[in-house]
């Protein structure tokens, strides 16, 4: 797929996310801790990979495409940063604020995005830290900055603002790795690479902090349970997305489907905030963002290299 098209995909796989997180978020809440939204997420998502596999012939054979794949061992862990992202969201927020902790979010994600391309730890090899790139990395986190004005501000604890930027930096090695994963043997088997790796770890975070003594009933709202199905749809896109477009422009573009998924959320909520300037103006720089860090790029190689060079 070429990468306007696969960058499309991926901010549609951005407007999922904010509704996956919307979901979960609100399952917690009624859950009695946060962290078993993120919890419910991941065991949705398994369940339908493995119903998946049982069913359809093509499901297994993507997944059997992970023997003889021939990849280093760290290659599959890319499940571990989406899991850092998680649990550092589950932490972070009530202490910073949605607004501080989803610009501390993408500056390390931007900033990952830079050096993961760099050094080759994605699919489409060394990008180079050029202007165009960097610009766009800075204009995406002041965009998300400027969407956030006027948003309440918790307390800016630099512990807790510098666990969210390693919780961005997590979702950018993620991407790269899960791209990587992905782009030697399938969408498939990196998708449930993932999915197998961060289960258990916000599983054992949950255990660990007793989210399940006292835990409320479970709600009856099917649209909290939509979580999971989100993820996967949004994992999908970003594994197209990162094959072309490299981790940075990949995340940018996730940043700008989240914010149109926001202001669509705002807009259909009942009672729910005003949509102001500030998201509108930027979520549209988001997109420039986007442009602006694509200049000069290179086209993909035909195939994965191995290794930086």
């Amino acid at each position: 797929m070429k990468p306007l098209p696969a960058l499309a995909l991926v901010g549609l796989g951005g407007v999922a996310s904010a509704g996956q997180a919307l979901a979960n978020a609100e399952l917690g809440a009624r859950l009695g801790a946060p962290v078993l939204g993120a919890v419910v997420n991941n065991v949705t998502a398994l369940t339908i990979l493995a119903l998946a596999a049982a069913v359809s012939p093509a499901m297994r054979a993507g997944l059997g495409t992970l023997r003889g794949a021939g990849l280093p061992w760290w290659t599959y862990l890319g499940g571990f940063g989406g899991a850092l992202f998680v649990v550092g969201a589950t932490y972070a927020v009530p202490v910073l604020g949605v607004a501080v902790f989803t610009i501390a979010q993408v500056a390390g994600a931007s900033a990952g995005g830079l050096v993961v391309d760099r050094v080759g730890l994605g699919p489409t090899g060394r990008l180079a830290l050029t202007v165009p790139r960097v610009a766009g990395a800075l204009l995406g986190i002041g965009a998300v900055a400027i969407a956030q004005l006027g948003r309440p501000v918790g307390d800016l604890a630099m512990g807790v603002v510098l666990l969210a930027v390693a919780g961005g930096l997590g979702v950018a090695i993620q991407t790269a790795l899960n791209g990587r994963l992905s782009r030697a043997t399938s969408t498939v088997a990196g998708l449930t690479a993932n999915m197998l790796v961060s289960s258990p770890i916000v599983l054992v975070v949950a255990l660990a902090a007793g989210a399940f003594a006292g835990m409320n009933p479970w709600p009856g709202d099917v649209w909290l349970y939509l979580g999971g199905v989100l993820a996967l749809f949004v994992i999908v896109t970003m594994l197209i997305g990162v094959q072309t477009a490299g981790v940075l422009r990949t995340g940018l573009a996730i940043v700008a489907g989240q914010l149109v998924g926001a202001i669509v959320l705002d807009l259909l909520t009942p009672g729910g905030p005003p949509v102001g300037v500030a998201l509108l103006a930027g979520a549209a720089l988001t997109f420039v963002a986007v442009a602006l860090s694509g200049r000069g790029q290179p086209r993909p190689p035909a195939r994965w290299q191995t290794g930086p060079s």
